[in-house]
């Protein structure tokens, strides 16, 4: 009885143990409460289809065992009269950790979300995946911006003076990192103009590939050869940039020559010839066929016509069933290719 009748900050030890025995009690408590209720809201995703239950689950699974000791501490404090010092410590850690347990909750549920949303649609759309992959970073940097300034707040931090000297102090971080800033603003403008979206095939100068990877400082081409090409963003904006993943047909021009030989009887016949040709094909859509021009060695008919798949082995199943078809008929009608020939006129001068 001597014991309890002591005192410890002029608290006598019997509420010291009153709030120790409280504050295992609401530990012990929200253990079994939290693994409770993990257990049965998992039981209950099993019936629905909603991705929502299973983001808070995920969220759920991130509580910290630190925070909820504080939160215990702070159970058992309410029922002891503390020196004002103290309890104000106390307070400020438990709203601290608080402020940080609930970063970590919506942080967590974010990137769940955003990994759920990246495994729906990167087939059905690419361009969607990489604008929330930019704000998921945006919307993960301005939560943690906030749980830091409230934070300091709670600890009696001047926030109005401290983000005053973060724009000032921000503008020499600006100059400092401008080529990052650079290439982070590029990125942005890639997410939101979406000029190409991973899976497009690009032919940037000498260089080609299929986009695997879109950044905040770099963008990753898979070339045809197998290697990867990385291009800084604000590099890859200023160059010009063809994307046939967005070409839905694909035009194709090409010509033959025939001989000066060629009697005009067949020349009006190889415009139907080739039309022929290209109509007989799947897929494809004729433009027009003209005998263009008299060359140094041939006359020569220009054809232009669609394939209506833009991919390039179609295309090229295509025009090699064209080039063969026309090449019989040629053949059928006696009709000569022409090759680079030249002819030598010799005269004999006369005494």
């Amino acid at each position: 009885m001597d014991f309890l009748d002591q005192t410890l900050l002029d608290i006598p030890m019997q509420a010291w143990l009153t709030a120790l025995g409280v504050s295992i009690v609401t530990f012990l408590a929200l253990l079994v409460i939290q693994q409770v209720f993990i257990v049965r809201l998992e039981k209950l995703t099993t019936r629905t289809k909603t991705q929502w239950d299973d983001l808070v689950i995920h969220a759920l699974r991130k509580t910290k065992l630190l925070f909820l000791i504080i939160v215990s501490v702070f159970g058992g404090s309410v029922l002891i009269d503390l020196p004002s010092r103290a309890d104000t410590i106390i307070r400020q850690v438990s709203m601290v950790a608080l402020l940080i347990q609930a970063g970590i909750w919506l942080s967590s549920g974010l990137l769940f979300w955003l990994k759920s949303y990246r495994e729906r649609e990167l087939e059905d759309d690419p361009a969607a995946v990489t604008t929330m992959n930019a704000i998921g970073f945006v919307g993960r940097l301005i939560l943690w911006s906030l749980v830091l300034l409230l934070t300091l707040d709670n600890l009696g931090v001047d926030i109005t003076a401290l983000v005053a000297g973060l724009g000032v102090g921000g503008i020499a971080v600006a100059l400092a990192v401008q080529n990052i800033l650079g290439d982070l603003f590029s990125s942005l403008s890639i997410v939101l103009d979406k000029p190409f979206v991973i899976g497009d095939f690009l032919v940037l100068g000498d260089h080609m590939g299929s986009v695997e990877y879109i950044g905040l400082k770099t963008t990753r081409v898979r070339s045809l050869s197998g290697e990867q090409l990385v291009f800084a963003n604000t590099d890859l904006l200023k160059s010009r940039i063809r994307n046939y993943g967005r070409m839905a047909e694909r035009r194709v021009v090409f010509t033959i020559g025939v001989t000066y030989q060629t009697p005009r009887e067949h020349l009006k016949l190889i415009p139907e010839i080739i039309r022929r040709a290209i109509e007989a094909q799947e897929q494809t859509r004729f433009d027009r066929s003209h005998f263009r021009s008299y060359g140094d060695f041939a006359l020569n008919f220009e054809t232009v016509y669609y394939v209506l798949d833009p991919a390039f082995g179609p295309y090229m199943d295509i025009q090699q069933a064209v080039n063969l078809a026309i090449h019989e008929a040629f053949e059928e009608k006696g009709i000569e290719f022409a090759y680079p020939t030249q002819t030598l006129f010799v005269m004999k001068e006369t005494a």
